[in-house]
């Protein structure tokens, strides 16, 4: 069972099972709901239970939704809504998670302050 939260506490969730490797996003949505690039891991819906909701509020995109703690900001959840998974950012798990970080997507569109040097695998779109 994987555990977590917002910042103060006021979103928990747990997560029954967790694939084994995350995603970095640098697509520009994505850096600015985090202030920089975004680093989550699917969970299917079917796993995630999330157990206080009076903070969390959904803001909707053209094809998703981003999940967020209303009283600290702490950015959650990506959840497009025609798929069987949810995004969860790997900053809200408590650890250890043994997951790791796979990949680099939407690189095209990273910010210009910072290089990828993991020799990780990255993607333009």
């Amino acid at each position: 069972m994987f555990k977590g939260s917002c910042l103060c506490g006021a979103v928990t969730f747990e997560a029954a099972k967790t694939a084994k490797e995350a995603v970095a996003c640098h697509c520009s949505q994505c850096r600015k709901v985090t202030g920089n690039f975004d680093v989550s891991v699917e969970v299917a819906k079917s796993y995630l239970t999330i157990h206080d909701t009076t903070s969390l509020r959904w803001y909707h995109t053209t094809k998703v939704r981003r999940g967020f703690c209303a009283t600290c900001g702490s950015h959650l959840f990506f959840d497009p809504p025609h798929l069987d998974w949810v995004g969860v950012a790997m900053g809200a798990f408590d650890a250890p998670t043994g997951v790791r970080l796979a990949q680099h997507i939407f690189c095209a569109d990273k910010g210009d302050w910072y290089e990828i040097t993991d020799g990780l695998p990255q993607n333009a779109q």
